[in-house]
């Protein structure tokens, strides 16, 4: 802020702050844009020079309100009903008030005013709320060891060639290997700082022998090239990057390597038949790739290193530790990030931002969003995915309250959501709705249950018209109680035989269970948990309704 505008300020004793508008860019932008109009949120706050403590924490909390809305992803979207101010999710919280936060520290450094107070108390109230965000969202596991000697060398030779490191690696029980904070890591300090040139990506392929045989290839891509480039690569002694394949475990314990048992463990679910489908795509992938350049070009596809189980051992290598990274030329590329792969991932994460090389630095910076203190394992986010992702393509179910554990639902009606717009689906003519545990929810207005808003208007004006001109309709506002009670029990005609299908795993013995069938076992229980919470939720407000 200017002097001049800074004494004006002082004069009429107040000061304006602003955050960034909603982008009309945003896919979400009229809904985003109704929510804020519905709990009449603007960008613009003015805060009295000497307010009181409750004062500022009435300007934390709008700027809160705003700045969560600003961040919703779409599933957080569908399940926000107008009543429901949040939180709706560590990784939106997190978000949210990094993002005030350094809009307030942006400002601050421009004051000249020390007597300015007001500031530094709402910047410390959202400190404070970080801080929170991260206690109500602990995480433990016990360390087995310190990193191993190939580990260390990894640490090494990645800090000769210019890596910065805040972590030390360690094994968990767990999880296996994990990242710990070697001291305090305040909010913006940067856990792992990795050198551009040490990070994997197309243009090692494009630099090889390899690529002059790749290239003649019709639509593959550069993500399928790096993975035949790793397969030879893994086994190069000679390769820049040997010591990082050394520290790689022969295995990977996905889902994609479910053995019979495992799968048979998981059926009823809609991840059965998912992972039916990816193996299926990878076999034949393997099929149209592999043999045809080993009998072509056996002196750079050597039989003996694209074999099925090396080329699943691949895949499950770039599914599980690649991150797209914007370089700096400005260009987005799937990457392999040594030492990075080690952290691990988690629903309430330390670490937010990752993807973008400083172009004045030329290093891929991790920085904390929020307090990770000395000897505590320090979490990444692998992203806003469901358990089943989580499962197939990393091999663990995330520890807690999965916000984007959802049952997705699909309606062949040419209607809208009930609430005036669109369907998530709608350019294909179809109403794309969901539901997840009912525990989660934050809704507190009558007819609910639970469940989302969206749906039930949704089954409510289908009910009571013939698809054509559907009338708004507000969950709670002149409900008929027939169609209330249609409406609960068309989702329980859905859910009940989902439950019946998943057959009852409580008396397998999971503890001398294989890895992967404890997995499905994991994954089984928590389906139950959310169909049955939405069972119990319906069956509550039919009993309510009578």
């Amino acid at each position: 802020m200017a002097g001049v505008a800074l004494e004006q300020v002082q004069e009429s004793g107040l000061i304006a702050f602003c955050l960034p508008p909603l982008s009309e860019d945003d896919p979400l932008f009229a809904e985003k844009q109704r929510l804020l109009d519905v709990r009449q949120l603007q960008f613009k706050f003015v805060l009295p020079l000497h307010s009181s403590i409750e004062e500022a924490l009435q300007i934390a909390d709008k700027l809160v309100r705003t700045a969560r809305i600003l961040h919703m992803n779409e599933i957080e979207l569908y399940f926000a009903g107008d009543d429901d101010i949040g939180p709706f999710s560590p990784r939106n919280e997190l978000e949210s008030l990094n993002f005030i936060l350094a809009h307030l520290s942006s400002l601050i450094s421009n004051v000249k005013y020390s007597s300015i107070e007001v500031l530094h108390l709402v910047h410390n109230t959202i400190f404070a709320m970080i801080k929170t965000v991260g206690d109500n969202n602990i995480e433990t596991m016990t360390a087995k060891k310190f990193g191993t000697d190939s580990e260390e060398l990894l640490l090494k030779w990645g800090q000769d060639h210019g890596l910065k490191t805040m972590l030390s690696i360690t094994y968990f029980e767990e999880a296996g290997r994990g990242a710990v904070a070697l001291e305090d890591m305040s909010i913006g300090g940067i856990a792992l700082e990795i050198p551009e040139s040490l990070i994997i990506s197309e243009d090692l392929v494009y630099n090889s022998d390899m690529f002059d045989v790749l290239k003649k290839l019709d639509d593959i891509t550069p993500e399928t090239m790096l993975l035949l480039w790793s397969m030879r690569e893994r086994f190069n002694p000679n390769s820049k990057f040997k010591i990082y394949f050394d520290t790689l475990p022969t295995e990977f314990n996905t889902g994609l390597n479910f053995r019979v048992d495992a799968l048979a463990a998981l059926e009823g679910t809609l991840l059965f038949e998912e992972l039916l489908q990816s193996k299926e795509h990878l076999r034949q992938q393997f099929d149209a790739l592999c043999p045809q350049q080993c009998d072509n070009y056996p002196d750079i596809f050597e039989p003996k290193l694209y074999t099925w189980d090396k080329f699943l051992w691949a895949c499950e290598l770039w599914y599980s530790n690649s991150m797209k990274v914007v370089f700096a030329d400005g260009k987005l590329r799937t990457c392999l990030v040594p030492v990075a792969g080690f952290l691990n991932h988690s629903l309430c994460p330390h670490i937010l931002h990752y993807g973008r090389v400083d172009p004045v630095t030329k290093t891929l910076k991790f920085p904390v969003s929020r307090p990770c203190e000395k000897g505590n394992q320090c979490y990444l986010s692998y992203g806003s995915l469901p358990s089943s992702h989580f499962l197939m393509f990393y091999g663990f179910v995330p520890k807690g309250d999965n916000f984007y554990d959802v049952i997705p639902l699909d309606f062949d009606t040419p209607d809208n959501d009930g609430h005036g717009n669109q369907p998530l689906d709608a350019a294909n003519g179809r109403n794309t709705h969901m539901v997840r545990g009912t525990w989660l929810s934050n809704a507190d207005k009558p007819h609910v249950y639970g469940l989302p808003p969206k749906l039930l208007a949704h089954l409510h004006a289908v009910l009571k018209s013939d698809g054509s001109g559907l009338p708004p309709f507000i969950p709670g506002e002149d409900i008929d109680k027939e169609d209330e009670r249609n409406a609960l029990q068309t989702i329980l005609s859905i859910f009940v035989p989902m439950l019946e299908g998943l057959c009852n795993t409580d008396k397998m013995d999971r503890d001398n269970s294989t890895w992967d069938v404890k997995l499905s076992l994991d994954y089984k229980n928590l389906q139950r948990k959310i169909i049955s919470s939405i069972i119990t939720s319906c069956n509550s407000g039919l009993q309510m309704l009578d």
